[in-house]
């Protein structure tokens, strides 16, 4: 289990173009008129992401006409995870419903550059593109089952501190900086790949 590194609040949002799973480029570039910009670190198999996934369509589709955009970022090493394999993003973004980017970060510079440590770790960007929330998405979390098992039903996600952060950038509230970490599963670093953080 691993927490998120709470990049610092204010930060610009560092610069990307990488392959979606439509086989086409996605650039931070193409949401610069984002009201918000939520990007999130997540893969396909991790049971965190797939305990948030529901609620996060929910969340992108409630939010869409307001101006908010949603970009997912797997920046896992698909040789040491093959379920998280580009050919698997392209399945998991049918299987989930998801209507935004979701783009693969082969080299993991991208992970590197936003200090991403675990999946889900979630960054909300203001309309000015700076970052004005890192944290989790709610305090929920999928419940061990058995070994590899987990299980949501007990404590499905409500999305509540992402959508309190969405909500206070769109009504122009300056959001409290004390904000609670994001938790999940480390980022699958490549080999000799491992970030100081």
């Amino acid at each position: 289990m691993t927490e998120s590194t709470m990049m610092a609040l204010g930060t610009k949002a560092p610069a990307f173009a990488l392959k979606n799973t439509e086989g086409t480029m996605t650039s931070l570039s193409d949401f610069d008129n984002a009201k918000v910009l939520v990007v999130l670190f997540i893969c396909n198999h991790c049971p965190y992401v797939i305990h948030i996934a529901p609620t996060l369509v929910d969340l992108a589709e409630q939010y869409k006409e307001q101006g908010v955009q949603f970009i997912a970022i797997n920046s896992n090493d698909t040789d040491t995870y093959p379920a998280d394999s580009f050919e698997n993003m392209v399945k998991e973004k049918a299987l989930r419903g998801y209507s935004f980017p979701y783009l693969f970060d082969e080299t993991q510079a991208v992970a590197k550059a936003f200090d991403a440590a675990c999946t889900p770790d979630i960054f909300v960007f203001d309309q000015q593109q700076k970052l004005a929330y890192r944290g989790q998405f709610d305090s929920t979390r999928p419940t061990r089952i058995s070994s590899g098992n987990y299980d949501s039903g007990k404590s499905p996600a409500t999305g509540e501190d992402l959508k309190a952060a969405i909500e206070g950038l769109l009504t122009g509230k300056t959001l409290s900086e004390n904000q609670v970490a994001s938790i999940g599963c480390n980022i699958k670093w490549k080999a000799g790949n491992e970030p100081q953080y």
